[in-house]
């Protein structure tokens, strides 16, 4: 257990503590920006890879105790949240947006804010956020605890900090962008900054939704365990 909770430790804060303070920008200037986003996408991958070992390792621990369970009744609606996860997230892969990496250019496009980011400013990582509180909610084991919870924490700080670093970096530019968009899902919608156009992201979803049947039926065979029971 202690070695997934490392592993969890330092995969949120690669992205809290290096990613998105200066940093960033002192290695980038030691490396060059090319070299740094290597460098970072290949600390990240091995974080991930090290979490997802240790947690596998750390469900047949002693200390992996059950917290809370899931009443069977309650199963469909956790299956109906990770759906809405997946709304997000493919979505959010799918659309061109400056808060992604290397993704200023975009904003000197006349269409820089369409689609998901209409919704969200950083619908991905609601995605994660959603997807995350769906499979704590489902799965009330320590190990479970850690591991969702690590990735709820990093889909939760990592707007504020993608959006401080952006604005760091462009300056004006992404203020711009800001005040037409929201952080929160639908707020600037709400609010009357944005309007929703489900013609920009209509066949996203209909990916979203096909990822998601699809991963419903492997589940079982590549977790171990099914969400239909």
């Amino acid at each position: 257990m202690t070695m997934l909770i490392a592993a969890a430790a330092a995969f949120v804060l690669l992205h809290l503590l290096i990613a998105g303070t200066p940093v960033r920008g002192m290695i980038v200037t030691l490396t060059g920006e090319g070299v740094y986003l290597g460098l970072f996408s290949l600390a990240t991958l091995a974080a991930l890879v090290w979490m997802i070992i240790a947690f596998a390792a750390a469900r047949s621990d002693p200390a992996n105790t059950t917290l809370w369970t899931l009443m069977p009744q309650a199963r469909h609606g956790v299956i109906g949240l990770v759906l809405i996860a997946f709304l997000f997230m493919i979505p959010g892969l799918l659309t061109n947006s400056p808060t992604r990496v290397q993704g200023g250019s975009v904003l000197d496009k006349p269409n820089a804010i369409t689609g998901m980011t209409r919704i969200a400013r950083h619908p991905f990582l609601w995605g994660i956020v959603i997807w995350a509180a769906a499979h704590l909610i489902a799965n009330g084991r320590l190990a479970d605890l850690i591991l969702f919870g690590s990735l709820l924490i990093l889909g939760l700080l990592g707007p504020p900090s993608i959006d401080t670093k952006r604005m760091r970096a462009l300056g004006e530019r992404y203020a711009a962008f800001k005040a037409q968009t929201s952080n929160i899902p639908f707020a600037a919608i709400l609010q009357g900054r944005q309007t929703l156009k489900f013609g920009e992201i209509w066949w996203r979803l209909l990916v979203a939704v096909i990822v998601f049947v699809g991963v419903l039926m492997v589940h079982r065979y590549a977790f171990g365990v099914s969400p239909l029971g």
